[in-house]
């Protein structure tokens, strides 16, 4: 069955055509517009099935779902769950539909994978009336990266294995999975929560929210802008580039230096964290644009984490090519670079969606 896969950006449409073999036949990046989107696909062969990114499946949609009317409704309805997600994946939705109206389409979701989460780990210590009336729990978000970094480790080494996959890009977040299963993870309620991304803040005080709105008259739409697109690494080095951060830090940057320290501090903080809810650690995996090609971020890492068993080898770590093993000597714990493709689990979870409607 030939997929095509959809993932809507913040501006755009990333279009990858793969074979039943899983080949990328076509790929593209697009504007949401039905006529840019008709000119690309024009040219393409036409799919079998359509399989969509979507961001935030709540508590209903544990697993890819074939879409239909229902469906779409329930989707629009999760939208104040992730209101700056949300809305672009049904924008992607219906703009491939307009063009491809009798191709079925099914939805994968970023929380699905993190369904299995127990609930001592999903669970917020709130009042019991506001998780009830307003579905508040930790929701956990990069599912479908996580999903195929934990299948792609299971065939490089085994299953049933304890690991925590590091998804580091401009969003962030780390997953302890257990035997395939994720058991906890970094992200929340929402995206914001968690690690120190490139804009976004990660996890802060609650009670600081509390105070800029309550002391200094900040609008909740100020401190949640500022908070999701002013902060991280943004907010401490001016960029969030990571290759810039990193190569000011080199030249004595007091500024890149201490973007680099926060940004470690907390990833190795929230490795340990993982590790403790897997009871050990037997595999670390980095994957996302900056995991995959940050050598600086790993190197730092595991400098940190040696009580876990973790080191690198540092010429591995410097030649990283693909899906590579880079554990180092004496280590108890394997060390690897997954390429993240959430295409290849989109893909899966629509055949599965299909073949079993």
């Amino acid at each position: 069955m030939r997929v095509l896969v959809v993932n809507a950006g913040s501006s755009s449409l990333k279009l990858r055509l793969l074979a039943a073999d899983d080949e990328v036949e076509r790929t593209a990046d697009v504007e949401p517009e039905p006529e840019r989107l008709g000119d690309v696909l024009a040219d393409w062969p036409t799919p079998d099935a359509v399989g969509h990114r979507v961001v935030h499946g709540g508590t209903r949609f544990t697993e890819p779902v074939v879409l239909d009317d229902l469906v779409r409704q329930a989707l629009v309805d999760l939208t104040a769950l992730a209101p700056l997600h949300q809305p672009k994946s049904l924008a992607g939705l219906d703009a491939v539909h307009r063009l491809l109206p009798h191709v079925p389409a099914v939805a994968c979701f970023d929380t699905a994978f993190h369904t299995t989460i127990p609930a001592a780990a999903a669970t917020y210590a709130v009042p019991r009336e506001w998780r009830d009336r307003y579905a508040i729990r930790r929701y956990g978000f990069h599912g479908l990266s996580h999903a195929h970094c934990a299948r792609r480790v299971a065939e490089l080494v085994s299953p049933g294995l304890r690991l925590v996959s590091c998804h580091l890009g401009a969003g962030a977040s780390l997953t302890a999975i257990a035997d395939g299963r994720s058991v906890d993870t970094t992200m929340g309620f929402t995206p914001l929560e968690g690690l120190v991304m490139a804009t976004r803040s990660g996890t802060v005080d609650p009670g600081l929210v509390l105070w800029l709105e309550e002391h200094e008259d900040l609008s909740p739409h100020e401190v949640a802008t500022a908070l999701e697109k002013e902060s991280g690494l943004t907010a401490l080095a001016g960029t969030g580039d990571l290759r810039e951060i990193d190569a000011a830090a080199a030249e004595g940057d007091p500024d890149a230096l201490l973007a680099l320290d926060v940004y470690t501090h907390r990833l190795v903080g929230g490795i340990a964290s993982m590790a403790a809810a897997l009871g050990g650690l037997d595999v670390l995996a980095f994957t996302g644009g900056v995991g995959e090609r940050s050598a600086t971020v790993r190197r730092r890492a595991a400098e940190r984490l040696g009580f876990l068993g973790v080191t690198v080898d540092p010429e591995r770590n410097q030649q990283v090519d693909g899906d590579t093993e880079i554990t180092g000597r004496d280590a108890r714990a394997r060390t690897f670079v997954i390429t993240a493709r959430e295409d290849l689990e989109i893909a899966r979870g629509t055949r599965a969606a299909l073949a079993g409607s």
